[in-house]
């Protein structure tokens, strides 16, 4: 199972402020924590919101409105995220407890989402199993 911890934006990390010298090694560690358990697929931070466009669909068939940054309310934002592969949800949350305070101001705030499995079409999983089957029996 695939999952992202969301770290959500702050007044600092809006204001471009970095997190603490401190909080930084905090995190240095604990991404290597993951790395090493061999569960951290990916780990990216943002820009603020100021370097960025919203875009709204208002009408489902029109154009979508765009609404160029600083967008508004800095803790619905996101800041950076990380996505870790673990065999349970309890797994997922026991690493996202162990997770530092992303900016060390004590504004700091994780959202932890299941991100979803692909759909596969078993039609199509069937008919490629078939002709692969076939191929293997023409020798090609």
């Amino acid at each position: 199972m695939r999952y992202v911890l969301l770290t959500k934006a702050s007044r600092h990390s809006e204001a471009g402020i970095h997190a603490s010298q401190e909080s930084r090694a905090a995190l240095e560690m604990f991404l290597q924590e993951l790395d090493t358990a061999g569960i951290l697929l990916t780990y990216e931070m943002l820009y603020p919101s100021n370097n960025g466009l919203q875009l709204t669909f208002p009408d489902p068939n029109g154009q979508p409105a765009m609404k160029s940054g600083p967008l508004n309310n800095a803790q619905e934002l996101i800041a950076g995220y990380t996505v870790i592969q673990v065999e349970s949800e309890e797994e997922a949350i026991a690493w996202a407890r162990r997770m530092p305070d992303p900016n060390g101001y004590g504004e700091g705030s994780i959202e932890l989402r299941r991100i979803q499995d692909p759909v596969v079409n078993n039609s199509h999983a069937l008919a490629y199993g078939m002709e692969n089957e076939l191929k293997n029996q023409l020798g090609l």
